[in-house]
């Protein structure tokens, strides 16, 4: 029989650019601290300890830990892209969820530099070389980033098959910068108009500079236990259930469908999805409020749909009805998501994570959804790896 599974302290450090950041590790055990005092629990009461990063040398993860104690506990490092949060989430919760330990520490963090994203390693085989290959197939490649080339084409795909306007995919933006305009972690704070972010730098279109998310560095934290602990610790009544969790890599239509949707991860996130809301028992329709993947506009767009927000083809209407905010059906991404709040490749599930058990906990302050009760969170890694997550008060 599997247990539940609380989320009791979370934490995190607020976002900055390249270069202005603390180093990790400190990033890293600020945020662990925070969860930690958060959680009302000692370091000593943690057994095992998993960190993600995408961007650094083996064992980083124990340098981080070792800040906050030297104590000999199992430290294990993940790395799945920009879902590694979400990952070492999940691995913390299967721990703790198969009656192996009792709690359990989930940490990620990022140290990137300026600049979009490129591979490290150019001796070997691409872990995206499968992805490239369809997007060669459907359109080539141009000197624009890599995955701006590849959420864009995606979004030019939606635009081909259902007619949504450039300024739809703008409109995001917007709404993106208005929520984490109430959110002293994010790394942007300033509003934008549509006019705005439509005449910032054309990057691949449909996408402008302002509807790409930054390179940012940051961390977050999360401690996870059992009920049994969690009573033990008195930590009952501020703890955060996580109702159901699932991971799905690609699948064959990732890549032969030649559809540069599916490609980026619209398969994944529907079939994860589709999952989660069966072990939850529960629907879309349940939900209150969602943090997803909005690493481009174009991603938040289709990802509205594979997760079920809204009906297939109804992301354009959804939009400007502002069912995607407060006053709507959902409040998405009230952080500012990734697009304002940033995206530190390795911290964003779990700064995911964070936001969502304030605002399950109504700890939210300014930007804080009434009455959320259930939330949902999706994490999304090219190479592939999506884990859609359901938390409850």
């Amino acid at each position: 029989m599997s247990r539940n599974v609380n989320v009791i302290g979370v934490g995190m450090v607020p976002f900055q650019k390249p270069g202005k950041s603390d180093p990790y590790n400190v990033m890293a055990s600020g945020a662990i601290r925070a969860a930690l005092d958060d959680a009302g629990v000692e370091f000593g009461d943690v057994e095992q300890a998993i960190a993600g990063y995408v961007f650094g040398d083996s064992t980083c993860g124990q340098r981080a830990v070792y800040e906050v104690g030297l104590r000999g506990i199992p430290v294990f490092n993940v790395n799945n892209n920009c879902s590694t949060g979400s990952s070492a989430l999940m691995l913390a919760k299967q721990l703790v969820e198969g009656g192996v330990l009792e709690c359990v520490l989930a940490v990620g963090f990022e140290q990137m530099e300026r600049g979009a994203l490129g591979s490290k390693w150019t001796d070997r085989t691409n872990p995206l070389d499968k992805h490239a290959a369809v997007m060669n197939d459907v359109q080539g490649f141009t000197a624009a980033p890599p995955a701006a080339q590849m959420f864009g084409g995606a979004g030019r795909e939606y635009q081909w098959k259902y007619g949504a306007k450039k300024e739809t995919f703008a409109q995001i933006s917007v709404k993106a910068r208005e929520h984490a305009s109430r959110n002293p972690f994010a790394l942007f704070s300033d509003r934008l108009s549509l006019e705005e972010v439509m005449a910032s730098k054309p990057v691949f279109d449909p996408l402008t500079r302002f509807q790409c998310c930054p390179p940012t560095c940051g961390a977050a934290a999360a401690v996870l236990c059992s009920d049994e602990f969690a009573s033990k610790k008195g930590m009952t009544a501020q703890s955060v259930k996580i109702l159901a969790q699932t991971m799905t890599t690609d699948f064959a239509s990732s890549f032969d469908d030649r559809s540069m949707m599916k490609m980026v991860g619209y398969d994944m996130s529907a079939d994860a999805a589709k999952r989660a809301f069966e072990k939850a028992g529960l629907g879309p329709e349940d939900v209150d409020v969602v943090e997803l993947h909005d690493c481009f506009t174009a991603n938040e767009l289709i990802t509205y749909e594979a997760l079920g927000l809204c009906p297939e083809g109804g992301a354009e209407q959804f939009i400007w009805d502002g069912d995607n905010t407060y006053g709507g059906r959902f409040v998405v991404n009230p952080s500012g998501g990734l697009l304002s709040k940033g995206h530190p490749l390795g911290a964003t599930g779990l700064a995911q994570c964070t936001e969502l058990v304030w605002q399950l906990r109504g700890q939210a302050d300014k930007r804080q959804v009434e009455g959320a009760k259930t939330a949902l969170q999706h994490n999304l890694g090219l190479g592939g790896a999506c884990v859609v997550t359901i938390y409850q008060a």
